[in-house]
């Protein structure tokens, strides 16, 4: 070795001690540190460090577990600094950062020094920022919305404002921080929702922002939700329905269906029983014992389960429908899934409905009056009470809770009365009919 060698080595021996003469010969001979060298140094009781002389400031440390990383260490306005560059072998001894690589990276540090810029001051804002703009990730409205649902997917509305946000609000607010949200921005938003889907959608989409942003309200300390009191474009009392259909609406209804079908079978079925849309469209013929249809608890609203006994033209109508696939479902089309699509499927039964509806009263000039699938639940309530059923009874067949006391202790099931009540629903439809078609032929 030249002298200058010689007193570099002493140098190195003299500020490293825990580094052999023998490692330092090996280096110089090769040009630096290689594969093999850095894999034959083994674990101490402490850490230390090793030279590369192959890279200037470049060093591996070897730690006590075994594990070996790399780093750059360097002076800056005279005080020496250390750049951690990363993990040259894990514990168990797996490569994570090659040797040639971490001399690309302490070359390119060495540059940064030499033009004054801190490398490792670089490297610290560069992890503060991604630290930032992960954290601005999480607080977007989406995401923010999606952990409030996430957290509430149990309950039954969660998938549908799930839609809601996914379609109308998203578009618009979704990768927008949720704290830079302006009350006149939602305004905006529920205003264009207003015109493309009506002021009904509108306040259920200002609900459901005002239920994320009020519980993001809760754990943050100095947010405050946007949304105040006089928003909605409608009140509760406003928004609430009392659409039935008439008798000669039920009569041009029913005959329509004729012409519907699967849907049609569908939509008398759900009349019949008085349920909810996705109840009826989600039935499986093992939920059927007998004449009795129990409604599991988890898809009835009240979480308990329902059961509805089944008329002699409920039974009628499940029976003129074909058994298709092996899913078990009733209502549907493709065998393995249950009906859906139901905005365009009641868009079609509408013009049937509007068809017959102008040949049972003779006057081409009249019109339908919109009617939502839920208002067939009202109207078979209605038609209970006129068949002269009990309130609790009625009350029961749609399976509202009865509350007081009578609520807590009642635990009678009054499946017998409640079969009694669908059955005079049923035939009260069928009088409908029979007048209806009795009132043509006396026209004809």
């Amino acid at each position: 070795m030249s002298p200058a060698s010689v007193y570099q080595a002493q140098m190195t021996l003299w500020r490293y001690p825990d580094v052999t003469p023998e490692m330092i010969i090996m280096a110089k001979r090769r040009g630096g540190l290689t594969v093999l060298a850095v894999q034959n140094l083994q674990a101490r009781d402490e850490r230390y460090e090793v030279p590369d002389p192959g890279c200037p400031g470049l060093f591996l440390q070897i730690h006590p577990t075994g594990a070996k990383s790399w780093c750059f260490r360097y002076r800056f306005c005279g005080k020496p600094r250390k750049l951690t560059i990363g993990t040259a072998y894990t514990d168990k001894g797996i490569e994570v950062v090659k040797i040639g690589d971490a001399r690309d990276i302490a070359d390119e540090a060495r540059v940064s020094v030499a033009r004054q810029i801190d490398p490792g001051a670089v490297k610290k804002e560069a992890r503060a920022k991604a630290a930032k703009e992960a954290a601005s990730a999480e607080t977007t409205l989406r995401a923010v919305s999606e952990a409030y649902l996430d957290a509430r997917s149990h309950l039954r509305t969660a998938e549908h404002r799930r839609k809601a946000f996914e379609r109308l609000i998203y578009p618009k607010l979704g990768d927008r921080q949720i704290e830079s949200i302006r009350r006149s921005e939602i305004a905006e938003l529920m205003k264009e929702i207003a015109k493309t889907r009506g002021v009904v959608m509108a306040d259920y989409c200002l609900a459901a922002m005002r239920a994320v942003f009020n519980s993001y309200a809760a754990t943050s300390d100095d947010y405050t939700s946007p949304i105040r009191r006089g928003m909605a474009m409608t009140s509760t009392k406003a928004r609430a329905r009392s659409r039935t259909l008439s008798r000669i609406e039920l009569a041009a209804l029913w005959r329509a269906c004729d012409r519907a079908g699967i849907f049609g079978a569908y939509v008398r079925f759900t009349l019949l029983t008085a349920t909810r849309r996705n109840e009826a469209s989600h039935l499986r013929r093992t939920e059927i014992t007998g004449t009795d249809w129990t409604i599991p608890a988890a898809r009835y609203k009240t979480k308990v389960d329902h059961v509805v006994p089944l008329s002699p033209a409920a039974v009628e109508v499940l029976a003129s429908v074909p058994k298709i696939g092996r899913s078990g479902y009733v209502f549907t089309t493709d065998g393995d899934r249950p009906i859906s699509g139901f905005g365009l499927r009641k868009e079609a039964l509408d013009k049937l409905m509007l068809e017959e509806l102008r040949k049972l009263t003779g006057d081409d000039s009249i019109e339908l009056q919109r009617w939502t699938l839920h208002d067939l639940r009202r109207s078979a309530r209605s038609l209970l009470s006129e068949a002269k059923v009990p309130a609790d009874i009625g009350e029961r067949c749609l399976g509202h809770v009865v509350g007081g006391v009578r609520g807590i202790y009642d635990r009678y099931e009054y499946l017998t009365e409640k079969r009694e009540a669908f059955i005079k629903l049923a035939d009260l439809i069928c009088e409908i009919m029979a007048k209806k078609k009795r009132e043509i032929a006396v026209a004809a």
